[in-house]
């Protein structure tokens, strides 16, 4: 071969070299780029179903295993439970064996078994804890409407007034049908925030008001009237108010301070033994 197409050769050669190379990648198929896509709303449909569980109040105790979320929750359930179960009629106690067995809470661990026996269910107060065995206290334990009743009329006679509804539900085994045997024998009465109080009907205190009586008690405006007002007009017309005639509070007797015992001088009446006592006042004996 001619020498200098060989030496055209090897330059070609080291300009091929030295030039450098761009490569171009492939653009993404639309097939990928879809499959990105889809992935991200898969998560957050996930994130979805459970946020909805947890409001629908479906709530997955599993999801807090190992926290003292997971713990509480427990509780929780077997307190309802309880409280559901005593509303019933069913107001045998039970042992915790057979609460997790009816509540469906059999997988939980030995600790938690100790924890619920040992500190959870033992002081809770809703709880009452006999040989071993555990049955809902509520804050009235009521048998029948007779009960309820009786302890209406007592509330009434101390003056306590009523019972909140609520508490009346609690206590008392078929709550409902009791209060509606009961009929007229209890007054209901609601509250500003919508609570009902349940009150003792006494019917010996049913009594007719004149109507004129009626009409004069209404008449007299008392809402500017305050404590103050209603003491000076009581002194006004002659009648001492009822806080003047109570007892009066008689004033703390000051004790009296115990005179210091240093200077105190004794007078001696054992004269008759003059030149028998000794004096050890200076440490030395002498002869008085």
């Amino acid at each position: 071969m001619d020498p200098a197409l060989l030496r055209e050769r090897e330059l070609f050669k080291k300009r091929a070299l030295n030039t450098p190379a761009v490569e171009k990648r492939p653009a993404p198929s639309e097939s990928s780029s879809s499959k990105k896509k889809k992935s991200k709303p898969d998560k957050e449909a996930s994130g979805s179903k459970n946020s909805a569980d947890s409001n629908n109040g479906s709530f997955n105790l599993k999801a807090l295993t190992g926290s003292s979320g997971y713990k509480f929750g427990v509780l929780a359930k077997i307190v309802n439970y309880m409280k559901t179960r005593h509303q019933k009629g069913d107001t045998h106690h039970l042992s915790l064996e057979e609460i997790l067995d009816e509540t469906k809470l059999l997988d939980i661990g030995m600790k938690q078994k100790q924890w619920l026996m040992s500190e959870a269910l033992a002081n809770n107060p809703k709880i009452d804890v006999n040989d071993g065995k555990y049955g809902f206290k509520p804050k009235y334990n009521l048998k029948d409407k007779k009960a309820l009743l009786r302890l209406l009329d007592k509330h009434d006679q101390l003056g306590h007034g009523g019972i909140l509804l609520d508490d009346v539900e609690e206590g008392l085994p078929n709550s409902a049908k009791a209060i509606k045997a009961l009929g007229d024998q209890i007054i209901f009465v609601t509250r500003p925030d919508k609570k009902k109080i349940l009150f003792f009907n006494d019917k010996h205190c049913q009594f007719t008001v004149d109507e004129e009586f009626q009409k004069l008690w209404r008449s007299i405006p008392v809402d500017s009237m305050d404590d103050e007002k209603i003491e000076d007009y009581l002194k006004r017309q002659g009648i001492t108010s009822m806080q003047e005639t109570g007892p009066k509070k008689m004033a703390p007797i000051q004790k009296r301070k115990k005179a210091s015992q240093k200077g105190r001088r004794f007078k001696t009446h054992n004269n008759h033994l003059a030149g028998v006592l000794k004096d050890y006042t200076d440490g030395e004996p002498t002869k008085k």
